[in-house]
Parts: structure tokens; C-alpha cells; sequence
């Protein structure tokens, strides 16, 4: 709803004397014809003929008048539409994570949130954990979940749950009826493994690095489904998240300790998020 100068305009050309509009908007009437006055200087035109019957519009007034009224409905269309998107009656929603992430952990937590606000869109983008931050810092996701450590102060961070990885191995491998296995099993073992510069690549470049093991990395794959698929088939062990593993399907834990990564929910530090952004990290808080 317009307020001020622009609705003293419309109030005066609809009641069409000064004493009925300032009885209406509870102003005085020298008060109205100081800001009438005001008006017609900023447009440079007079807006009314005064007479003894009352305001009549004058040609300038009646194509003004076309224009706020305009402008008037715009604002109200704004105000309902804000007041929507914060309702989350509207709006969208887009979210971006890794294989493990967007496969296994967001499915339930998105259908639950679209039961209760079926007209915000989602948006899922399947990423590592780097090209994630970048596209919440660069606006392009409202919210991100990746690995830790996260190295940026532009960004909230909010530990979320730890995810473990297992080894899994083909049917009748050597390890297959163990429970835990040492790195040093696998020197010499065909794998395969994430594409490198994914966190969970890192990882297990990192622990064979560290205990001196050697391997032959067969494939690279970005898709759990895929790993599993590869290592059914006989052409390598792989490194997958436990929550991957359902049914009969088990994995093998390091003897040496568990492999587990941290997750995290991330969005911009400098903005704040959007209600749909606010209830979805609810929901995940609460799953």
C-alpha cells in the first residue's frame, strides 16, 4: 500500500474535496494541501483545477493518476509476494553435495520438506566438496554440504554428522569374510576409487600414502552406485560410505581405525539465508 504524498494524491482524486480526504487519512487539511503542494513541484505540473465544487483531476493529474495506481498494485504485489516467500509459500531452494550426500542422506530429508512445502522448487547439485563451496560463495546454491576441514571466512559453518568408509571387495576376494583388514593388505590390489580431488579421493590417497602401500587404481568413478557396481563385477576393491551398504552387503573398517570424514552444513556468512534455506537446515538438524 502506497503512503505518503503519492496516497494523499489518490485519497484527494477519489473523495475529490480536501475535508472528506482529511477526514479519511485523519490528517488536517493544511497538512494535505502542504503535501499536494510538494507533489505538484516534483512532478512540475498542477495535478488539480481547485473550484468551488471541489479538486477536479487536470489532464496532467488524470494520466499521474494512471501511473500510481500502477504503482500502487505493484507494491501490493510485491508485499503478497514477499509475504509468500516468507511463508514459503513460493520460492526455491537449491542445495549441493557429494555422491554420499545427494544419493543417500538428502532423499528422505527433501521428501519430508517437499510434503510440507510442496511449492518451494528444489534444486540438487551432485558435486565435490570444492566446486560445492565455490557455488555457494558464488551464489549459484543457498546451502551446501561438504567435507571438513572448510578453509573460508566467508562462510558459516555447521559440523552436521560423520560418515564412514568402508572397504568393500568382490566376491570371492581373500578379504571378502573379514570383518577388518590392514592397509598393508592392499599393496599390489587393483582399485577402484572416486575421481581425484573429491574429499573421499583425498582421504584414501592420503592413508595409502601414509603406510607406504602401493595400488593400482584401475578406475575412477563418480558414482557410488557405479564403485559398487565395478567392484561386483570383480575389477578392483573400492572405498564407499557405510550408508551405501544395505541389506546383506557389509564392509571392511581399517584395523588401524576407523575412516570417517566429517560433514558439514555451509552457506554464505555475509547473507541472511532464506526462510526455505532456514526450515530445510531445520530439518536436517533434526534428522
Amino acid at each position: 500500500m502506497l503512503d505518503g504524498p503519492l496516497k494523499t494524491f489518490l485519497v484527494l482524486a477519489e473523495m475529490g474535496r480536501m475535508s472528506k480526504a482529511a477526514q479519511k487519512l485523519g490528517r488536517t487539511q493544511p497538512a494535505l494541501s502542504a503535501q499536494l503542494a510538494r507533489l505538484e513541484e516534483e512532478v512540475g505540473e498542477a495535478l488539480f483545477f481547485r473550484t468551488p465544487k471541489g479538486l477536479i483531476l487536470t489532464e496532467a493529474g488524470e494520466l499521474f493518476r494512471r501511473y500510481v495506481e500502477v504503482a500502487a498494485t505493484s507494491l501490493a504485489d510485491g508485499q503478497e509476494a514477499v509475504r509468500a516467500l516468507s511463508g514459503l509459500e513460493r520460492g526455491e531452494l537449491s542445495v549441493g553435495g557429494g555422491a554420499t550426500v545427494t544419493t543417500y542422506l538428502l532423499p528422505p530429508v527433501l521428501r519430508q520438506f517437499h510434503e510440507r512445502f510442496p511449492q518451494i522448487r528444489l534444486r540438487v547439485r551432485e558435486q565435490g566438496s570444492q566446486a560445492v563451496v565455490d557455488g555457494v560463495l558464488a551464489g549459484e546454491l543457498d546451502l551446501g554440504i561438504v567435507t571438513l576441514p572448510v578453509r573460508s571466512d566467508r562462510l558459516h559453518v555447521e559440523p552436521w554428522l560423520e560418515d564412514e568408509l568402508l572397504l568393500i571387495v568382490p566376491p570371492g576376494h581373500r578379504l571378502e569374510r573379514r570383518k577388518t583388514f590392514r592397509w598393508k593388505d592392499l599393496e599390489g590390489h587393483s582399485l577402484v576409487l572416486f575421481e581425484p580431488g573429491t574429499a573421499v579421493r583425498t582421504m584414501i590417497d592420503e592413508h595409502l600414502a601414509r603406510e607406504r602401500v602401493t595400488v593400482s587404481i584401475v578406475m575412477e568413478l563418480r558414482s557410488i552406485d557405479a564403485i559398487q557396481q565395478m567392484v561386483c563385477e570383480g575389477i578392483g576393491a573400492g572405498f564407499v560410505s557405510r550408508w551405501s551398504l544395505r541389506g546383506a552387503s557389509r564392509g571392511l573398517r581399517p584395523a588401524e581405525g576407523a575412516l570417517v570424514r566429517r560433514l558439514a552444513l555451509v552457506w554464505r556468512a555475509d547473507r541472511e539465508p532464506s526462510a526455505a534455506a532456514r526450515a530445510f537446515v531445520g530439518s536436517l538438524r533434526a534428522g
